[in-house]
């Protein structure tokens, strides 16, 4: 693992960092708040996971979440959102696809299969390396995201219920296999058998018996994406008489920005936060 800055806030570490990830077959950068509290033992982790087109940065610089995170004590993991690099195939004129738009699944068709493998990078290789390089408490973890990265929160806790303390989205693809910004992603890494989506869409996951205590979703009202891209009423509908426990809140105004995160942001770390540090069930 290389580290490529570092800096002092809220009496935390802000690092960005790069490694070569086995997963991707190319080399990943992410990015690691700790807090400070770290000095003293080690602290929860709560991972997020961005949109389109984002990578480590974004939320780093945009979604000012260091303040809460330092003072809960918890670390925050920022993954890039698809391998990058000459040899990865890519479509560069399509924003819904290739590089910055890996959403969150291990690609089986060629050229994408060597490494757009997200799923396997952000549920099994990166949280080793973060168990192993940081002060980290890897028996409390939450994920929360935004986006096409709520698809990948969403999708990655129903797989993983005993794993994670809880998990949220900041306007969530909730159903990517009928999705018109997500569907034809869907079929060129996975191919045309739509039966092979099922595994990474959120609403087919719980349809298909996957559960997960609770899930918290803010979703802007005028969020431009609404009608056509993200629909938070299909999880709602699926939730229902399953035992999952959905807070679904549509804020009226707010558009699918960074100035619409970053004002939830907060609300989404004390959330996590409540569950990450109550008492264990004996």
């Amino acid at each position: 693992m290389k580290t490529i800055s570092t800096a002092k806030s809220h009496g935390g570490t802000q690092g960005v960092y790069s490694h070569a990830s086995e997963s991707c077959a190319c080399d990943m950068t992410f990015a690691v708040f700790v807090p400070p509290q770290a000095k003293d033992g080690p602290c929860p982790v709560v991972w997020y996971l961005s949109g389109l087109t984002c990578t480590h940065a974004n939320v780093m610089d945009k979604g000012e979440y260091r303040k809460m995170a330092a003072e809960l004590g918890l670390i925050i993991v920022c993954p890039d959102t698809s391998p990058r690099g000459d040899a990865v195939a890519d479509e560069p004129d399509n924003w819904q696809f290739g590089k910055g738009a890996g959403f969150y699944l291990d690609a089986t068709q060629e050229p994408f299969a060597p490494h757009y493998r997200m799923y396997t990078y952000v549920a099994e290789e990166l949280p080793k390396l973060i168990g192993d390089n940081f002060t980290a408490d890897m028996s409390r973890q939450s994920i929360f995201g935004h986006s096409m990265g709520g698809h990948g929160a969403m999708t990655i806790a129903l797989k993983h219920p005993d794993r994670f303390k809880s998990c949220s989205a900041f306007a969530p693809i909730v159903q990517p296999s009928t999705a018109g910004w997500s569907k034809p992603a869907l079929e060129k890494y996975l191919g045309t058998d739509a039966t092979n989506w099922r595994a990474y869409d959120a609403t087919a996951l719980v349809e298909d018996g996957a559960r997960f205590p609770e899930f918290l979703i803010d979703q802007g009202a005028a969020d431009g994406f609404l009608d056509e891209g993200l629909r938070p009423w299909l999880f709602e509908d699926v939730c229902k008489d399953t035992g999952i426990s959905l807070t679904l809140r549509m804020q009226e105004g707010y558009d699918h920005s960074y100035f619409f995160i970053s004002t939830f942001m907060d609300d989404h770390l004390r959330w996590h936060g409540e569950r990450l540090f109550a008492p264990d069930e004996v």
